[in-house]
């Protein structure tokens, strides 16, 4: 009988390459939010019961960090008790759950010549991070087996993210200000669904032979370290070296009107949400576990610029 692999958040950044990567593994069912809305618990519940995979992978989530601080239940039902409710069945049955996190789980305020291992304290400093938090928290308690992916300023070249607010916004303006005090590794969507797929082959293989599943908490970020501002520069570089292919990619051809960035800090750029100074995490336990090495940040920039224009 082949493997029964859930995933669910279909259409988002991470699933949408999710469900085209986890296909060598077995039968695959991915699930948009108009078949799966995770702020309907009881649907959550009945969804799991109903398909019955033997491994869940959730990669659906409330990610609108600003909004989140206006509306804390609805963020804390989609990324907390949901995924708790998934963990509980699973739990009967001994299925697998692969669950995203986020480094949004602590304060930031870790010197920045080092990084967040998975056995640092947490802190969030905002509803989204807290929820997040409390998330993995009730997949812990649910005594499932489980393992829960902490990423970082995850990037991709379709839906909502900061690669395609920079480009619009460099199409519209003359210059980009951009917070430079904020430290990250942004990490490509497609990286992240690889990534994933060859975690849980390697899980499957030692459960073949031992029975069991490798559990727990792993980091999952890019390598290397740069700053939003940084982090813009390089995507309209990347950009203007892919519009100078000769193909015609919609909104990957038109020019930029923007030609450079200022650099400002968190205090000239106020939001609703506090963000963490540093967002770095730590890859060692994800390379020795599972031998799993994340590529720099800029070459997963250009990689998905390049895929972008193809």
């Amino acid at each position: 009988m082949s493997l029964r692999l859930l995933i669910t958040g279909a259409n988002g950044q991470v699933g949408w390459n999710l469900e085209r990567t986890l296909g060598p593994l077995g039968d695959v069912t991915a699930l948009e939010r108009e078949q799966l809305d995770l702020s309907n618990l009881d649907q959550v519940t009945q969804v799991v019961r109903d398909l019955k995979p033997d491994i869940l992978i959730n990669a659906a989530a409330y990610t609108a960090v600003d909004k989140a601080e206006s509306e804390p239940q609805l963020a804390r039902t989609i990324n907390a008790e949901a995924p708790g409710r998934m963990a509980q069945e699973l739990a009967k049955s001994g299925a697998l759950m692969v669950h995203y996190s986020t480094d949004y789980v602590f304060d930031g305020a870790k010197p920045l010549d080092s990084s967040y291992t998975e056995d640092d304290v947490t802190a969030p400093l905002n509803v989204y991070g807290q929820t997040k938090l409390d998330g993995e928290q009730a997949i812990l308690e649910s005594g499932c087996p489980y393992i829960i992916l902490r990423s970082t300023w995850v990037f991709d070249i379709r839906g909502k993210n900061f690669l395609r607010t920079v480009l619009r916004l460099a199409r519209e303006r003359d210059e980009l200000r951009m917070v430079s005090d904020q430290y990250g590794a942004p990490t490509w969507a497609r990286s992240i669904a690889e990534a994933t797929t060859i975690i849980l082959a390697r899980t499957l293989a030692h459960r073949g032979e031992s029975k069991e599943w490798i559990t727990g908490l792993f980091n999952l970020s890019a390598a290397g370290k740069t700053s939003w501002a940084e982090f813009a520069e390089a995507i309209m570089s990347e950009y203007d070296d892919c519009c100078s292919w000769p193909a015609d990619t919609g909104e990957f051809s038109a020019p930029l009107k923007a030609r450079q960035v200022v650099h400002i800090t968190s205090d000239q750029y106020q939001t609703p949400a506090r963000r963490p100074r540093n967002s770095l995490l730590s890859n060692a336990k994800v390379l020795e576990v599972f031998g799993v090495k994340m590529p720099d940040w800029r070459e997963q920039l250009r990689l998905a610029m390049q895929d972008a224009i193809r």
